[in-house]
C-alpha cells in the first residue's frame, strides 16, 4: 500500500517527509564528539569538507550526567562536569549537539 501525503498528524504532532523538512540548522555553540572519544564544546565554524573549527574549545573529560551527553546542552552540571580549556580545535565531528545556553 502506498500513501501519498505532505504531512501526517498523530496525537496532535505533525510530521513531514524528510525531503520537505529542510536541513537541520545547528547553532554556533555545539558539543562535538570527535574521533577516539574526544568530546569538545565551543563555538563552531563549519567547513565544506564536513570538518569544523571549534574556537574557545573546552574538552569535556567528565560529563557528570545521569541522562547522557545531551543533558549538557543547557550547560555543565555544577560540581559534576569537568572540562579543560583547549583553545582552538579542528576536527571532523562524529556527533554534533546544539547547545542552548550555559557554556
Amino acid at each position: 500500500m502506498e500513501l501519498n501525503a505532505t504531512e501526517v498528524t498523530i496525537n496532535g504532532k505533525t510530521y513531514l517527509p524528510k525531503e520537505l523538512a529542510g536541513p537541520v540548522v545547528l547553532g554556533p555553540c555545539r558539543i562535538i564528539v570527535a574521533d577516539r572519544g574526544w568530546v569538545f564544546v565551543g563555538n563552531c565554524e563549519d567547513h565544506t569538507d564536513g570538518s569544523v573549527t571549534i574556537s574557545n574549545a573546552r574538552n569535556i573529560r567528565n560529563w557528570g550526567t545521569s541522562k547522557g551527553l545531551g543533558e549538557l546542552a543547557n550547560g555543565p552540571l555544577a560540581g559534576k562536569t569537568k572540562f579543560d580549556e583547549y583553545g582552538t580545535v579542528h576536527c571532523t565531528p562524529i556527533v554534533q549537539i546544539s547547545v542552548n545556553s550555559g557554556w
